[in-house]
């Protein structure tokens, strides 16, 4: 067949397309070369010489779709009220099936007729001056202009009676008489309101909204509201709760076998308002008993109810922060006897647990729930029960590591060690004074290492690794250098030993004599805490010498302090009826030592002998006494002219034990005197602040004062939390050093002195 452009006899052509048409658009049967010939009758006419006939074809048709549309108008109406929305969807499935087919037919005009005379998007969204007049009507295609004729001859002479029966249908699925709703015919119509408008670039749902997606929200919206009001007459909360989380289940999958995708969160909007919303205030209400008797399942249920509005869970927020709170200080509220560190810890823990595990449970890990644990916690851990006193988390905290580190009878597994200091750190980062902490746990590791008390390096190690974690590496940065010190030392002690035993006999110690050398900056250690000089006893001499000769020839320009107070040895006891191994402090060291050559001697004559004190001396020898290893010859007190004498009828069950110095439970560094701790900790803290502040200045040059505090506590809040007046008392400071001025202008500006 040729395709060359021929004259048409638009008549006679247009009557036999249109018989096609009617059995097209009624699924009538159309053979093959009727249909193809059909097809080739839609060419010729568009591309007629010598004037194409497009535009009549178009008219023509849209005058038959029109008179086709309003037959089936009448045929539907004709059915009358109680069988309409069935006679429309019959109708519809029909013609929607048949203008398909016919679109197909009119592929050519479609194609080059009408797509080249369409408006692009852009041109429909902003308007072009060439081509949009106030007359102009743009030519759709075949299928578009069918669904169009559609939509104004059926659907809107029909809604309000469609509209009327779909809602009667949907109420009665509501209320349970499923069988007067034909979830088919109801999905099939609702659906038509769309299909109409889907070839269009914008507005696609503008049709379906306005005609059913309002008066249906309208309809549910008063359905809610009645059902709401009845529930709350007649129910309690969890009854409540119970029906509407079930009713906005229902309506989900209702919105879903009903309605258009886009509609069904306005389904559980329209639910929660009328539902939920309406009732909020009961709701917060009733959640305090929810929250202090903890009822889960009712918080479970009260959760996904409050958490689409937008600020249904601030108030139960708040009332988790405090109930968690007035939990936690009741579990920490009545400590007593001397594990209070671990009743402490534990008690903190076993809070944490337990509400971690209920906000994971009930609220599904919501971070504002998370965050109010967070919270809470913290507000527990910082609490002080007297105001001017410092909180006692950051040395109770330092306790308990310490006694899990420490070597004791009761050591539990490396495990469960690792464990549990794992779990620590859930409370140190609670902590607001981590500065105290780390004072308290850098003197307790002090003790640790050097009198070799430490259960675990390992653990000791994972520890501080834990603390890096949490706060950085200047944190812990004088923790890593106390373990360099003993790596060192134990290195320098190996090289002593090596040049003693290379030395000729005369240099022979006949003692074991370990030394560290520790960096006065790295180690929270005090200086010895008796004045005057300490009269060495004459067996340690020629050691002593002999490491500062030896330390000296390696290090040129260092000083050795040694610290007596902090030292220990080991003495072996030969004068009784079986031998004792017993680990002394220095001091009582000394004081044994003097009864190498006599049984007895006299306070005063042993105090000169040592160069100690009356005072000092009863110190270290009243806790041998008790131990029994020293008699004394007057009952109460030790005086002067008491005369101390060896028990040579001392025995222990053990033959190697140590005896605790007396001086280390009353020097304030070495007993971790709390208020000596906190004074040291408010002077590095005003040191920390004064340098952060010029750091800032020096950085910014001028600063209003209420943005330096701000900067400050910033920067601070990583160790600890300083106040305000701390913060302005250092600034003060800096002002009187000249580090920063007032700026001339503004007493309130700052600029940093150049």
């Amino acid at each position: 067949m040729s395709l060359k452009p021929k004259q048409i006899n638009f008549k006679q052509t247009w009557n036999l397309l249109e018989e096609t048409a009617k059995c097209i658009i009624t699924l009538s049967n159309v053979p093959r070369a009727t249909w193809n010939a059909r097809f080739s009758d839609v060419y010729f006419m568009c591309v007629a010489y010598p004037e194409p006939l497009a535009d009549e074809l178009y008219d023509e048709t849209k005058k038959f779709l029109d008179n086709h549309v309003f037959q089936l108008l009448t045929t539907v109406c004709s059915q009358g009220e109680s069988s309409l929305l069935q006679a429309y969807h019959r109708a519809w499935c029909e013609y929607s099936q048949g203008i398909n087919y016919l679109h197909s037919l009119y592929l050519y005009l479609n194609q080059q007729h009408i797509k080249n005379h369409k408006l692009s998007e852009a041109e429909l969204i902003y308007g072009t001056s060439s081509v949009m007049t106030a007359d102009y009507q743009e030519q759709l295609e075949i299928g578009e202009l069918g669904l169009d004729i559609w939509k104004k001859r059926m659907i809107l002479p029909l809604k309000k009676q469609l509209v009327s029966q779909l809602l009667d249908c949907i109420h009665a699925d509501r209320v349970g008489k499923a069988q007067l709703a034909n979830t088919e015919v109801i999905c099939g119509v609702i659906q038509s309101f769309v299909r109409v408008e889907e070839y269009k670039l914008v507005g696609q749902l503008d049709m379906y909204q306005t005609i059913f997606e309002g008066p249906f929200l309208e309809a549910s919206g008063e359905f809610y509201m009645r059902q709401a009001f009845a529930l709350r007459q007649q129910s309690d909360v969890t009854h409540y709760m119970e029906k509407v989380t079930s009713q906005l289940i229902q309506e989900k999958l209702r919105a879903f076998k009903f309605l258009h995708a886009s509609s069904v969160p306005k389904v559980r909007q329209c639910c929660e308002e009328k539902m939920i919303a309406t009732y909020v205030t009961w709701l917060h209400t009733e959640a305090e008993n929810m929250i202090e008797n903890e009822r889960r399942r009712d918080l479970s249920l009260l959760y996904p109810l409050l958490k689409p509005l937008p600020v249904g869970l601030t108030p139960l927020v708040q009332k988790v922060t405090e109930h968690i709170t007035q939990q936690g200080l009741k579990a920490i509220g009545n400590l007593q006897g001397e594990n209070v560190h671990t009743q402490f810890v534990d008690g903190m823990l076993d809070v944490h647990q337990k509400y971690s595990e209920l906000i994971k449970d009930v609220f599904k890990a919501d971070q504002a729930f998370v965050a109010a644990l967070d919270k809470a916690c913290a507000a527990v851990v910082n609490h002080r029960s007297v105001p001017q006193q410092p909180a006692r988390a950051p040395e109770l905290l330092a306790k308990y590591c310490d006694s899990l580190l420490r070597k004791s009878a009761k050591a539990a597994l490396e495990v469960e060690v690792e464990e549990k200091l794992g779990r620590c750190i859930t409370v140190f980062k609670y902590v607001d004074d981590k500065d105290v902490f780390q004072k308290f746990y850098a003197r307790m590791l002090a003790k640790r290492l050097i009198h070799q008390q430490s259960q675990s390096m390992d653990a000791e190690e994972s520890m501080i690794d834990h603390l890096k974690q949490a706060c950085g590496y200047e944190f812990t940065n004088k923790l890593h250098r106390m373990f360099t010190d003993m790596s060192v030392s134990g290195d320098l002690n190996a090289k002593f030993a090596a040049s003693v035993r290379e030395g000729d006999g005369e240099n022979q110690l006949g003692i074991g004599f370990v030394v560290y050398v520790l960096q006065a900056g790295a180690w929270p250690l005090a200086l010895p805490p008796f004045p005057g000089p300490f009269h060495i006893p004459q067996q340690l001499e020629k050691s002593i010498q002999a490491f500062e000769t030896f330390y000296h020839a390696q290090f040129s320009g260092r000083k050795l302090t040694w610290l007596h107070h902090l030292c220990q040895g080991e003495l072996k006891f030969n004068y009784l009826k079986k031998p004792y191994l017993v680990t002394v402090q220095t001091y009582q060291m000394a004081l044994l030592l003097l009864f190498e050559h006599c049984n007895s001697i006299q306070c005063r004559e042993a105090a000169a002998s040592l160069r100690l004190s009356h005072d000092q001396l009863v110190k270290h020898a009243a806790n041998l006494v008790d131990c029994k290893i020293l008699k004394k010859s007057t009952a109460g007190d030790l005086e002067e002219d008491t005369v101390l004498t060896l028990n040579f009828n001392y025995s222990n069950k053990r033959t190697k034990f140590r005896i605790t110095g007396s001086l280390q439970r009353d020097v304030p560094h070495e007993t971790h005197d709390t208020e000596a701790t906190h004074r040291s900790v408010d002077e590095d803290r005003k040191l920390y602040l004064q340098a952060a502040i010029v750091r800032t200045m020096k950085s910014r040059r001028i600063l209003r004062h209420n943005q330096l505090v701000q900067e400050i506590l910033s920067q601070s809040k990583v160790k600890f939390a300083p106040s305000i007046s701390m913060i302005k008392k250092c600034i003060e400071v800096l002002i009187d050093k000249q580090y920063i001025e007032r700026t001339p202008n503004n007493a309130d500006e700052y600029s940093y002195v150049v």
